[in-house]
């Protein structure tokens, strides 16, 4: 299976995360998500007034170095990682 395969795999899976999962997580996903498949940031930051957009924007800002290919890897590093942690704190509760 190619990266890219891999990466579309993991983008299902990630829909399947609790929604316990942090803010932070998803803004670390969203950004790698954007950077694999978009590239670097095009478009003008949001408002003062739109909080959410900002947030997004800044994280895939932060991530505008990474080659479409390390953010696919870091993705699905990060997804698996998530997963994991849901496995493990649904059958400790």
């Amino acid at each position: 299976m190619g990266l890219k395969e891999e990466f579309e795999e993991y983008a299902e899976k990630a829909k399947t995360l609790p929604d316990t999962t942090t803010n932070e997580s998803k803004l670390c996903l969203y950004s790698l998500y954007k950077q694999a498949t978009v590239g670097p940031v095009n478009t003008d930051r949001p408002g003062l007034f739109d909080l959410a957009g900002k947030a997004k924007w800044d994280a895939w800002k932060s991530v505008e170095a990474k080659s479409k290919e390390e953010a696919m890897a870091d993705y699905i590093t990060k997804v698996k990682q998530l997963l994991e942690e849901a496995a493990a704190a649904s059958a400790s509760s």
